[in-house]
């Protein structure tokens, strides 16, 4: 069964993040360089938000506000939810579909080691299930022997 730092491993754990005095537009801007659906908010290493594209469509755009002037922090998700590196993917998974997000940012007691998105958890399922399959067919075709 594989955990959220076996997905950590093996994309990186690389996280993006901006200030929350920043505006909306520079974080659309830092996601679009990063190809990345989401930023975590963070003032002196210390996560203070979420921000994703869809935040930015909601919030911004279908409230008649201006991307270059509204502050990142006037329109981030507050209440982060968060995943810890030893916990499994399935675990994950339910989480992101009960709580209907697309990014949880995953620690390691209490360091930031990652984020991970449901495209990650996806892709890792997918891995997975090819391995199983390749293995069973090996089975199968009796490869062993």
């Amino acid at each position: 069964m594989a955990t959220v730092r076996d997905i950590i491993r093996k994309k990186g754990g690389e996280v993006f993040s901006i200030p929350p005095e920043a505006t909306v537009f520079d974080a659309l801007k830092m996601m679009a360089d990063n190809n990345v659906g989401a930023l975590l908010v963070m003032t002196g290493g210390k996560v203070e938000g979420i921000l994703s594209e869809r935040d930015c469509i909601r919030r911004v755009d279908l409230h008649g506000r201006n991307s270059r002037e509204t502050k990142v922090r006037e329109i981030m998700t507050s209440k982060v939810l968060y995943a810890q590196a030893s916990q499994s993917l399935e675990e994950c998974v339910a989480i992101m579909i009960d709580k209907n997000i697309r990014h949880l940012p995953v620690f390691e007691n209490e360091e930031l080691i990652g984020l991970i998105s449901a495209r990650d958890a996806l892709n890792e399922m997918v891995d997975q299930q090819k391995f199983v399959i390749s293995q069973l067919e090996h089975y199968i075709t009796g490869g062993g022997r």
